[in-house]
């Protein structure tokens, strides 16, 4: 082990500097500055370079984590970025809206009084280091392989299988039904997350490897399943899933309340200087408005933040458990309370109140009873303690199920479970339709991004086995 590790004992923990809550709250940019390139190394540095490093254990892509550590730590940045992009396909995007609190920093062994290494920021770091350095480069390929594989789908499961795939040489053609690459990344995800640029450099990145994208290309409307499956060699499913959860209570059609991806992708397209009607009309613009947000997830803690910056009168976050049941980050429950965001705890919705538009919503207080099947308390209603929140805006952020993919893609055929998410044999990740996969949230359900990459990647794999096992049988039959 370099002599340069072990130093959480000394050193104590550092995040990249954070901008003033003040200040942010006025502008969409990165609330995080960037390492300067010694603070990194002092950072990573903290890494105790154990034995069973939990960290990797805990990312759903299995970084190895512990070594680029120590290759930052040693000052050798572009083989940490060798490493590190050597099982991820987007570690500078991982490391800036991953949940590390919940998965590798949050399972860091350093003894807990010393505080875990800032893994994600050092991540980030190596990364963009690695962008402004020019050693991220085009794919090219050993060898093309006349085989061709349509993605549907340019989120990032699949954008990471679009990248392995052209890794082994394949023709791959990604069709979307928007009119940018990036799926939820570009319009779900706030630029104070994830800055659009990030994104769109690797779009440039994959047309530069000869990835071709089919935008404003509808799978159902414009080409048909089956036509993609005569195309192609093999199909791959990433569609995503968009259908916001609704919430069943009375008053709920009342003008005033939106789904949080609706909002959120309407205040990224202003970003991205689109013109959006229902932002123009004040339908899907904060500001000056009394907002509530429902839900406790990270989609949640989007929409308040937003609504900060949008500038909102107030900001009040409705969740029927309490903060230690919160499923999103902390780390950006944090964010959103030094903003100015109220979280209004164990506390539910049961009606919607207005006349022309919303004007209140009428909470219930929650108590956490006994344990359901999963573990999870579960709540219940307390008696006559009914309030009124004021409300001109209500976002409800309660989660997505999948969209009818057999019936908008025309493919009856393809067997779906029973919350829509498309069904596969996980082993070889297809599905019911012979060469047709799928990966992802269509898949998986509704999930976090880098799941979606681990999904994308394991795709590409099984594809390969899959046209590789075919044009080795077509061989055998042409010998014969």
């Amino acid at each position: 082990m370099a002599e340069r590790m072990l130093k959480f004992v000394g050193t104590s923990q550092a995040m990249p500097d954070k901008r003033p809550a003040a200040e942010r709250r006025r502008d969409f940019d990165e609330i995080y500055a960037s390492y300067a390139r010694e603070k990194a190394a002092e950072q990573a540095a903290r890494c105790s370079q154990c034995g069973v490093p939990f960290c990797q254990i805990h990312c759903p892509l299995a970084n190895n984590i512990p070594d680029w550590l120590k290759l930052t730590a040693e000052g050798r940045l572009e083989e940490a970025y060798e490493l590190s992009s050597a099982t991820n396909n987007f570690p500078e995007i991982c490391g800036r809206i991953c949940p590390q609190d919940r998965l590798c920093e949050g399972n860091c062994v350093i003894e807990k009084g010393f505080d875990s290494v800032t893994i994600g920021s050092v991540e980030k770091f190596i990364t963009d280091t690695a962008w402004s350095q020019g050693w991220v480069r085009p794919i090219r390929p050993r060898r093309e392989r006349r085989e061709s594989v349509a993605i549907v789908g340019a989120g990032p499961a699949g954008l990471a299988a679009a990248e392995q795939l052209r890794r082994k040489g394949y023709q791959v053609t990604i069709y979307d039904r928007y009119d940018r690459v990036g799926g939820l990344l570009i319009y779900g995800i706030p630029n104070f997350k994830l800055e659009k640029e990030i994104v769109q450099r690797r779009e440039a990145l994959l047309r530069a490897s000869k990835v071709t994208f089919e935008l404003d290309c509808d799978v159902g409307r414009d080409v048909s399943l089956a036509e993609l499956r005569q195309r192609h060699d093999a199909v791959l499913l990433a569609t995503g899933v968009y259908k916001a959860r609704e919430i069943a209570a009375p008053g709920i059609g009342l003008p005033g309340i939106a789904a949080a991806l609706d909002y959120l992708t309407a205040s990224n397209r202003i970003g991205l200087g689109d013109q959006v009607p229902a932002f123009a009309s004040g339908a899907l613009d904060a500001r000056g408005k009394n907002v509530v947000v429902l839900g406790g997830g990270d989609t949640a803690m989007d929409c308040v933040r937003t609504a900060v910056r949008q500038g909102a009168r107030t900001v009040k976050c409705l969740y029927r458990r309490d903060r230690a049941n919160m499923p999103g980050s902390q780390r950006e429950v944090r964010h959103a309370e030094e903003e100015g965001v109220e979280f209004v705890w164990l506390s539910a919705p049961q009606s919607f109140l207005g006349k022309d538009k919303v004007s209140h919503v009428r909470s219930v207080r929650i108590h956490l009873g006994m344990p359901d099947a999963g573990g999870r308390q579960t709540p219940q209603e307390i008696p006559n303690s009914h309030a009124n929140i004021e409300a001109d805006l209500v976002l409800t952020a309660l989660g997505f199920d999948a969209e009818d993919l057999p019936g908008s893609m025309g493919a009856p055929d393809l067997a779906v479970n029973g919350g829509g998410t498309v069904k596969i044999d996980w082993r070889s990740m297809m599905t019911s339709l012979d060469g047709v996969f799928a990966a992802g949230d269509i898949a998986r359900g509704a999930s976090l991004v880098v799941w979606a990459v681990r999904d994308g990647r394991d795709a590409a794999e099984r594809i390969h086995g899959y046209l590789t096992t075919k044009a080795q049988a077509a061989m055998r039959l042409a010998g014969e």
